[in-house]
């Protein structure tokens, strides 16, 4: 029996190990750290006869070497032991990868970039699913991608779409017209209860670890510095990206992101670009753009422009979510859905969790969770989007990149900052050196929220944004749970008033 070892016991890894183990492999999974949950996740998987090692690093030592290793997306590509792995030629992957090899007859969609990925993704997945395509979002957005290679290849269930217990509303299900439908059935008819479409969320850290990953459409949202800690440099960083995009059959690029602009048709020749600005700023003769409030579709050179969808339909706010809508039309236009099923998805599309999330309105005041802007530009992009002056939660553990812009915006639209986490001391003095003293060390989200609910009043701010420009780790394990944070506080706040505040300020005294 081939053994194997997966790295990480998260979701990714779990569900690696899991097909890995219905594939016939002998498995184990390590992970560094150890606790309760994961003490309990290594029981469950022992029933299951896989081996989880807890508190240890994967040694490569002696004869009995594994014959693959499977990393999750959380572990750098780089470190010791995966250096030492590819020298000794073992055949070393990611678990997006792992779980290309097992669904590579199905279409994929593959959505990239460093901001808008999520939006874009649940978009493009809230379409297929109004064409009644069973394609669920995955990757960095619901399932882990093993999860969707496990449901497919089990006749215990139908479909990833019916597991009611963990189905997600970002699941999607529907025939496309002519060819390409006829396609696609012959591809799911290859693999027993099976989806029409893989709908990939997929991060630069999970490009990096898939060697033959080969959407059937590929999209790129943004691009601006992120991850160099891990990625070392820029040009390293697009180079990664790029690689999923060369590998696509069908490319999307949003046109109107500067740096993605500059590459242009000499990079990308055969790309659909988009624009939000017109037919005029369109970088090819084949696109989607925004004209007159329609999404107008344009395939070809030759072909006529055609009026998909108005956008004025979107619920989500801000140019940026204009510029997803864009890229997702443009996907499912590439993939054969019609515009009924376009324009239904998109009038009943709430938007993502964490990205720009209206939680409630209290006395006039909305309070809004953005805590899925973990760096600079999406921050900017998160205070463009609401109405000012607002009063702005930020904070967390920095990350490397230019603030200008985002200190730029502050200084235009934020009557107050609040801020929190590790980051709190150098973003005071950032915002300091610019100028700007309204700003308050507040150090935790629960001192942040019934403040920023006080100033707002103070200064008859319409909006209390948390939009952070950090990542999470310093407090809180994902932003995920960091907007749940939020939410839950400014749900309490907007129950209690007052009362409340006076209950979380007595608690620090």
């Amino acid at each position: 029996m081939p053994r194997a070892t997966v790295i990480g016991l998260g979701k990714s890894g779990v569900a690696a190990a899991r097909l890995l183990k219905r594939e016939g492999w002998e498995v184990e999974l390590s992970d560094g750290n150890t606790s309760e949950t994961l003490l309990q996740q290594q029981q469950q998987l022992a029933a299951e006869q896989i081996t989880v090692k807890l508190g240890q690093s994967l040694e490569l030592n002696g004869a009995n070497l594994p014959q693959l290793i499977v990393v999750s997306p959380g572990v750098p590509w780089d470190i010791p032991v995966l250096i030492k792995a590819r020298q000794l030629g073992i055949e070393t992957i990611g678990e997006m990868e792992l779980a290309w090899r097992n669904l590579r007859s199905l279409p994929w969609v593959g959505i990239t970039g460093t901001n808008g990925k999520t939006t874009t993704t649940a978009l493009i997945a809230a379409i297929f699913q109004a064409a009644e395509l069973d394609a669920p979002a995955c990757g960095n957005i619901g399932y882990a991608a093993c999860e969707v290679a496990l449901s497919c290849r089990t006749g215990t269930e139908t479909s990833i779409q019916n597991r009611s217990t963990e189905r997600l509303a970002l699941s999607i299900s529907a025939p496309l017209d002519g060819t390409e439908a006829e396609r696609s059935r012959s591809q799911k008819s290859k693999i027993q209860n099976c989806v029409d479409w893989v709908i990939a969320e997929i991060s630069s850290y999970q490009v990096e670890s898939s060697s033959s990953l080969a959407p059937r459409i590929g999209v790129w949202t943004t691009f601006t510095p992120d991850h160099l800690s891990r990625h070392q440099t820029l040009e390293n960083y697009y180079n990664i990206k790029a690689k999923l995009l060369r590998q696509s059959e069908l490319q999307v690029f949003n046109g109107d992101d500067t740096y993605l602009r500059q590459q242009g048709l000499s990079a990308w020749p055969n790309a659909y670009w988009t624009s939000v600005r017109g037919k005029d700023f369109l970088i090819s003769e084949k696109g989607f753009y925004i004209e007159d409030d329609w999404v107008v579709e344009k395939l070809s050179a030759t072909s006529a422009p055609e009026p998909i969808v108005k956008v004025s339909t979107l619920r989500m706010v801000g140019e940026h979510n204009q510029q997803n809508l864009l890229m997702a039309v443009a996907t499912a236009r590439l993939a054969g859905i019609n515009c009924d099923a376009i324009a239904l998805a998109i009038r009943e599309f709430p938007g993502v969790a964490h990205r720009l999330e209206h939680i409630c309105t209290w006395e006039g005041i909305d309070f809004i969770n953005d805590s899925k802007a973990t760096n600079y530009d999406a921050a900017e992009v998160g205070l463009a989007s609401v109405n000012s002056p607002v009063i702005l939660i930020a904070g967390g553990e920095a990350k490397a990149g230019d603030d200008t812009g985002w200190l730029a915006k502050i200084h235009s639209k934020a009557a107050a900052v609040l801020l929190i986490g590790s980051a709190a001391p150098a973003f005071a003095q950032r915002l300091q050196e610019v100028g700007y003293y309204s700003y308050h060390i507040v150090e935790t989200m629960e001192r942040a929220v019934p403040r920023a609910a006080e100033l707002a009043k103070e200064y008859q701010a319409p909006v209390v944004l948390l939009s952070p420009a950090c990542a999470s780790f310093d407090q809180y394990p994902n932003f995920e749970v960091r907007g749940d944070c939020f939410r839950q506080l400014c749900l309490d706040w907007a129950g209690g008033g007052k009362l409340q505040y006076n209950l979380i300020l007595s608690s620090f005294l």
